[in-house]
């Protein structure tokens, strides 16, 4: 190899190329160079954020991008393709930002479809969270937080002493029973169990002598069993009479009969409590979830129109065109690219170019039914009374479950989530009025605290099915769905890209949000870069 060939450097490379093949040609090049990600691995491990230089290099200079909704997903691609002297501007339906991520507070105004008004009366200070209200350690939505500077504070997600309650359901039927005792009693009874199983030899032939000596010492361990390998119960269960100082050592409470166990059916909630998503010790924003999209409006000054309510979806090979409604008048704004965060139920009825196929898989997908109802409460009793500081308490009524705050611990007031359900309980408690939303929540509930009927306040509810510009919670996808129309759904229709929790695995997390974002800011980029122009200049 002559000297002359040893000092070829990028640069010279690249320039050669580029004439012979032009700036295609050069993107090709760099690409095999490792120049850029690839845009399917915008994962929270491997996103690279675009940046200017990119475009300088390049030749290139940021286009105009419209991005249609001041969602989460919305406003993160406005702020990462900022970082690279892209043009955004966001067109936002509603008065707010946040979209799905609505925290509640007093003063908050709604009108669902039917047109229904509520305005929330909760005390100054309170708040409820209307849409996400947690946030998974391993989230990229940690990250967000960390960049944005929102504090956070733990949100207590599994709390063993919180309450089962099953109604007509087996024989602890219209109980409400401690989590801890259900659980350390199913433990019990299922190792002991096992325990017999394996002293009868029925493992003989699964397991040594020295694996059975082994796995009888961990049931032993697991379940708490005596030395007989029997489950007579322990204070893991808790204790009818606590312990104390002096001559009061407690009293264990008695053990509820596998029978018992297995009719009540409450070990069956058990894997929704302890899952990859759903962790005993979970975050959320100091001062409610609203927080986050405070802090990315916060970095858009000036890049949101608000009450902007999209008509049209249109595009030419050379741009897109956008027409919305806004007090009243009809306007437009041409960009080069444009993000559509909208979710489905409501895309599906705006005029829009996109192809056949695409039309049908946006029609196709299905929204979680799903409502909430904040009750203000004028002591907090749960904490008083019930020594329950956080947590779910879990019925198999159509509430579904209590939600207890994980702020302001042991202060006077707060704002019990009355009920979380889905489905058909949803819709069914969904299509009752405000007033009948309320009651029907302090009855159920009650059942569990007698206290609601003395220390209730006042309420705010919402089904997400009624919401406008949402028409639902969050995407379900069946299998079959994942198959044949998401594909589709990730594919940009032509200079129109789709974007939020309904493109990604991660529907109904503010995490799929995130990372759609940051999928379609990297496609956009690339796109950017591809397209002809200027031999680019790579320093060497």
């Amino acid at each position: 190899m002559t000297k002359e060939q040893k000092s070829l450097t990028r640069r010279d490379f690249l320039n050669q190329v580029g004439k012979v093949g032009g700036a295609v040609a050069v993107f090709g090049a760099m690409e095999s160079l490792g120049f850029f990600a690839s845009p399917v691995m915008a994962s929270a491990s491997s996103y690279r954020p675009p940046s200017k230089s990119d475009l300088s290099q390049s030749g290139k200079m940021g286009k105009k991008v419209i991005i249609l909704g001041a969602g989460i997903a919305g406003m993160t691609a406005a702020y990462e393709l900022g970082k690279a002297g892209y043009d955004c501007h966001i067109l936002e339906a509603r008065g707010r930002t946040g979209g799905r991520n609505w925290t509640v507070r007093n003063g908050t105004q709604e009108t669902e479809i039917g047109g229904v008004k509520q305005t929330a009366k909760f005390d100054k200070g309170l708040y409820f969270n209307a849409g996400p209200a947690r946030i998974p350690q391993h989230h990229v939505t940690m990250d967000y937080c960390k960049e944005l500077g929102v504090p956070l504070e733990v949100f207590c997600n599994v709390n063993e002493y919180a309450y089962y309650y099953q109604e007509n359901v087996g024989g602890l039927a219209n109980q409400r029973i401690r989590k801890q005792a259900i659980k350390a009693d199913t433990r019990g009874f299922v190792s002991e169990l096992l325990a017999k199983a394996v002293n009868k030899s029925a493992l003989d032939q699964e397991l040594t002598k020295e694996d059975r000596e082994k796995l009888m010492d961990y049931l032993k361990r697991e379940g708490d069993l005596s030395s007989e390998y029997i489950y007579k119960g322990s204070s893991r269960r808790g204790y009818t009479e606590l312990p104390g100082a002096g001559l009061h050592p407690g009293t264990v409470g008695t053990p509820y009969t596998s029978s018992e166990l297995l009719q009540s059916g409450m070990m069956n909630n058990f894997n929704s409590e302890y899952s990859f998503t759903q962790q005993p010790m979970m975050f959320q924003p100091v001062g409610g979830m609203d927080q986050i999209p405070k802090a990315l409006e916060r970095q858009l000054p000036g890049k949101i129109t608000f009450e902007a309510e999209v008509q049209e979806i249109r595009q030419s090979p050379e741009g897109t065109r956008v027409v919305y409604k806004t007090k009243g008048k009809t306007q437009e704004i041409s960009g080069d690219y444009c993000i559509c965060t909208i979710p489905l139920p409501v895309l599906k009825n705006i005029k829009a170019d996109f192809t056949g196929e695409m039309k049908n898989a946006i029609q196709s997908i299905n929204y979680a039914t799903t409502g909430k109802i904040g009750l203000q409460f004028k002591n907090r009793f749960w904490e008083q009374e019930d020594r329950i500081l956080g947590g779910i308490t879990t019925t198999n009524m159509d509430i579904s479950q209590i939600w207890y705050p994980s702020s302001d611990f042991l202060t006077q007031k707060g704002i019990v989530v009355g009920y979380y359900n889905f489905g058909q309980n949803a819709v069914d408690v969904g299509n009752r009025s405000i007033a009948q939303r309320q009651s029907h929540a302090l009855a159920q509930g009650g059942k569990i605290h007698k206290q609601y009927a003395d220390e209730f306040e006042t309420s705010f509810s919402l089904a997400w099915h009624k919401i406008k510009y949402n028409e639902g919670g969050w995407a379900e996808y069946s299998a079959s769905d994942l198959k044949n129309y998401y594909p589709i759904l990730n594919q940009p229709q032509g200079r129109i890209y789709l974007a939020g929790e309904h493109l990604s695995y991660m529907t109904g997390w503010m995490a799929g949000a995130f990372e759609s974002a940051r999928t379609v800011v990297s496609q956009i980029h690339e796109k950017v870069l591809k397209e002809s122009g200027p031999v680019p200049s790579i320093a060497g």
